[in-house]
């Protein structure tokens, strides 16, 4: 006869799934293959623009209002081997997280979760080697980087030290990406939030206690911007693994999920090539814009720094929602609820509109005023302010850009982004910018009308071939 503490025991196993539910909870384990599509994206969308509002957003303002008080050369130097140099590598890990995460949603999609546990620990293998080629790269020529895109020699030496320092703890700046990516095709968006908010303060009090000496800490100048990342970053790296390993998440990473699986690792890179080549046709546009920028003087490549800056906000609403349409898509599909997955398109461009359209109009209303908060120096300000009005036009569209290539890349259409994309960057982006900048007396009025003209082309080509429907032709067996 059991005596009544293993009844008890027995009795607490039998309630335990009974527990009240915690808003946590709600947000954290909600099946997206099934209830309200709107409530599936805000559930999915919402901690996402939290943890990039924060993580990101605040962190790219406070991090642009430090480079600001280092001066004009330093703003330069950061914002072009950011936005070039960096932002290269960074579109491989979205290319590799784009890739991971579609198929980690179609995975749970279909009941394959240890399926997904073994892509996302095989997700961690491939950030690991690209990190490893980073170092190598940035820690040996940094300076030989440097000078594809910057002339001033100021310029260079400061951005020669900030590069090395980036390339060289490139691992700890991209886990938490590759942890999210995993997350959120498993269907948490949540537990990055959660993290994020223990990180980013600690990379915000490490940048500025480094970059001007404070709490007792060297002042490094520049050169703790990029330190001060690096420790945040590392925070953010052992709490990522610790949760995946501890089993606190939607999937689990073990030991043997880390050791090299050469045909995953295979498949992985064959799906991730095209979305870092469809991101790198931007990154291309931006690197192109800086150059010809720097070509046309300081100012004007310090003023186009403080207006991508504050065009990330945008895309911190945009991609988030268009994320969250990713993953229904791809949960959907692997589900093989092709309808759902079309009404969570129409769901998530309801909310991208709502979103973007007050931005971008709050963007263009408040220019100057934005602009000033970064810089004092009038004629930067006045350029940054001019490069607003156009780009404001841009962020209306942003999002519903965002909802047709992500929804493309999650049904498995890698190809046809990255053709859209390429295209009208070289085709008509690129050749347009150096005719307006150059051949006119437009200057940096040119380079802005031309980044527009790409940007709506762009758009407009890739919701129309999202509408055509190949995509979904393929999955309606």
């Amino acid at each position: 006869m059991r005596d009544v503490s293993e009844l008890e025991v027995e009795a607490e196993a039998v309630d335990a799934p009974l527990a009240r539910p915690t808003l946590i909870g709600f947000f954290r384990d909600r099946d997206h293959t099934r209830g309200n599509l709107l409530v599936s994206v805000l559930v999915l969308a919402l901690p996402s623009i939290l943890t990039m509002t924060f993580s990101f957003g605040l962190f790219q303002m406070v991090e642009l209002s430090f480079l600001g008080r280092l001066g004009e050369h330093a703003l330069a130097a950061a914002g072009s081997s950011d936005q070039v140099l960096r932002q290269a590598l960074m579109l491989l890990v979205m290319g590799m997280t784009v890739a991971s995460q579609m198929m980690i949603a179609r995975f749970v999609g279909s009941g394959m979760v240890a399926q997904a546990e073994h892509v996302a620990g095989q997700s961690f293998v491939l950030g690991a080697g690209l990190a490893l080629v980073a170092a190598l790269t940035g820690g040996l020529f940094p300076e030989t980087l440097v000078r594809l895109i910057a002339v001033d020699p100021e310029v260079i030496a400061l951005a020669t030290v900030y590069v090395r320092i980036v390339f060289l703890t490139f691992f700890v700046l991209t886990a938490g990406q590759i942890f999210s990516s995993v997350l959120n095709g498993a269907g948490d968006t949540t537990t990055p939030m959660l993290t994020s908010f223990i990180i980013t303060p600690v990379s915000i009090f490490s940048q500025w206690a480094l970059t001007f000496g404070h709490a007792g800490l060297p002042a490094l100048g520049i050169a703790g911007i990029p330190v001060g990342a690096a420790i945040g970053g590392a925070c953010g790296a052992a709490v990522s693994l610790y949760m995946l390993f501890s089993g606190r998440c939607r999937v689990t990473v073990r030991a043997r999920h880390l050791v090299p699986d050469f045909a995953m690792l295979g498949r992985m890179l064959a799906l991730s090539w095209q979305p870092a080549l469809h991101m790198v046709a931007r990154s291309l546009m931006v690197m192109f814009f800086m150059i010809m920028a720097g070509r046309l003087g300081g100012k004007v490549q310090a003023a186009y720094t403080i207006g991508l800056r504050i065009e990330m906000l945008a895309i911190m609403l945009a991609f988030p929602i268009a994320n969250a349409c990713a993953t229904l898509v791809g949960q959907n599909l692997g589900a093989r609820n092709l309808p759902r997955a079309w009404k969570a398109i129409w769901a998530s461009s309801a909310v991208e509109l709502a979103a973007l359209w007050p931005l971008a109009l709050g963007v263009f209303v408040f220019r100057h005023p934005l602009v000033g908060l970064f810089v004092s120096d009038p004629e930067v300000a006045a350029l940054a302010a001019e490069y607003l009005s156009y780009s404001a036009t841009i962020l209306a569209f942003y999002g519903l850009y965002f909802v047709a290539f992500r929804t493309l890349q999650a049904s498995g259409d890698m190809n046809s982004p990255m053709i859209i994309s390429v295209s009208t960057a070289v085709f008509v982006g690129a050749p347009l910018a150096y005719w307006l900048a150059t051949r006119t007396d437009l200057g940096a009025t040119g380079m802005w009308i031309a980044n527009l003209v790409y940007a709506l082309l762009n758009a407009g080509l890739m919701i129309a071939w999202l509408f055509r429907g190949k995509w979904a032709a393929r999955h309606a067996h």
